[in-house]
């Protein structure tokens, strides 16, 4: 299906708040096997509203609309939808009553909440319980959700509520579709694109490539009338790219690269520590966003001066002194002294110029080693990245973690 997102919010048009709510909402859509037509960003206009609603409800399958749904003055999607497609507003008393009850003995003001139970005519509450409950409506047989602005409130709808309401009302004579978002790493963009170009020769398949950060997504989508035909079709396309992607490939879909390193280390019974200088915990932070990392992750050392590369990793002051802090010795030294001390069997450790200053003609601005311990073995890597100070930051924590990737891939 076919659908359009509008984002409500003088804040987002302003540039206040970023957008990150239609960025969630059309990657699961897209994953779920939806095509997203238009995103819009309007602010708190109800005449602009109403004529991008009217616009979408034209030629999508089915709308989302995001923000404008509070109870303060500055809230007008419902008065927006309520005129422009006119539906007069109606008091949802059932929801009201919610609302009451749920600020009983609160100490919260109720003056101007009733505005919330005020829906658009032929509005059907999407889940009460929550805080803020969002509605669909169907106009001229299109449904349309509208949902908080608040994105920990808009992601919890959309996933529990919108997509399994869009992918129900799916046409059955319609095109079968597939679709998978490949992830990759170490490949510039042109490069995945002339290998995969043959590819785009049918009809039936489409690619997209995105690069997102230093890494690059490519999109695969597979339509036929034919069910049989799709499936087929799609399982030899998605052989093909794995196959070109090589090493590459890390994951797909939802896979983050700390998530798979993380899957990849359980299965080889390893936890991982890591010993920090120029990214400053990035590694670690990227490690503690994945659910459950501490099964595989024991911890780090945020090791930023030599003084503390000495005495937190015992890495020996002469080293630093004849080789520098910047060097393949002391991210060996690093990684290993590390392992050591924490009797993990595997252990990280980068140590480089992230800028803009403190570089030289010999070691220039982007210079990075990467030292791996893993299984009583230790070595180093020396990279040259580019970008501002955090462009290299990010690029050494993913290089670090795609290391070790590739080091348990042969494990």
């Amino acid at each position: 299906m076919i659908g359009e997102i509008i984002a409500i919010g003088d804040e987002l048009t302003s540039g206040r708040i970023a957008n990150t709510t239609s960025v969630f909402a059309a990657r699961q859509l897209f994953l779920a096997g939806h095509e997203v037509y238009a995103m819009h960003t309007i602010g708190d206009t109800p005449e602009l509203i109403g004529e991008a609603l009217k616009r979408a409800i034209k030629r999508a399958d089915f709308v989302i609309v995001t923000g404008g749904l509070g109870s303060t003055t500055d809230d007008l999607t419902n008065e927006a939808v309520a005129k422009a497609l006119d539906r007069p507003a109606t008091l949802n008393t059932a929801l009201l009553e919610k609302i009451h009850s749920q600020l009983q003995g609160a100490g919260t003001s109720q003056i101007g909440l009733e505005k919330l139970a005020w829906l658009p005519e032929g509005a059907e509450v999407l889940n009460a319980d929550e805080r803020m409950a969002g509605y669909m409506l169907v106009h001229n047989s299109t449904p349309v959700f509208f949902l908080p602005g608040v994105p920990s409130q808009a992601r919890k709808l959309l996933v529990d509520y919108v997509l399994p309401i869009v992918s129900s009302w799916i046409d059955n004579s319609s095109n079968h579709v597939r679709m998978r978002l490949y992830k990759t790493v170490g490949l510039p963009e042109y490069e995945i694109n002339e290998r995969l170009n043959s590819l785009e020769q049918y009809d039936c398949i489409s690619l997209g490539y995105y690069p997102v950060g230093n890494e690059v997504h490519i999109s695969l989508t597979v339509s036929d009338q034919d069910i049989h035909s799709s499936e087929d079709l799609f399982s030899a396309t998605d052989k093909r790219i794995r196959k070109v992607l090589g090493h590459h490939l890390y994951g797909t879909d939802h896979a983050t690269l700390p998530q798979v390193v993380g899957e990849l280390l359980q299965e080889n019974n390893l936890t991982l520590c890591v010993a920090e200088s120029c990214t400053g915990g990035l590694i670690g932070s990227e490690i503690t966003r994945v659910p459950g990392s501490s099964q595989w992750f024991a911890g780090g050392v945020i090791s930023y001066s030599n003084h503390l590369k000495e005495i937190l990793l015992n890495v020996d002051r002469q080293l630093i002194a004849e080789h520098g802090a910047v060097s393949g010795p002391v991210a060996r030294a690093m990684a290993g002294q590390l392992a050591k001390r924490t009797g993990s069997r595997v252990a990280i450790s980068v140590t480089g110029i992230a800028g803009p200053g403190g570089g030289s003609k010999e070691k220039p601005v982007g210079t990075v080693y990467i030292g791996l311990f893993i299984n009583g073995q230790v070595k180093d890597t020396l990279h040259n990245f580019s970008g501002n100070r955090r462009e290299i930051q990010e690029i050494t924590a993913q290089t670090a973690l795609d290391t070790l990737r590739l080091a348990l891939l042969v494990e």
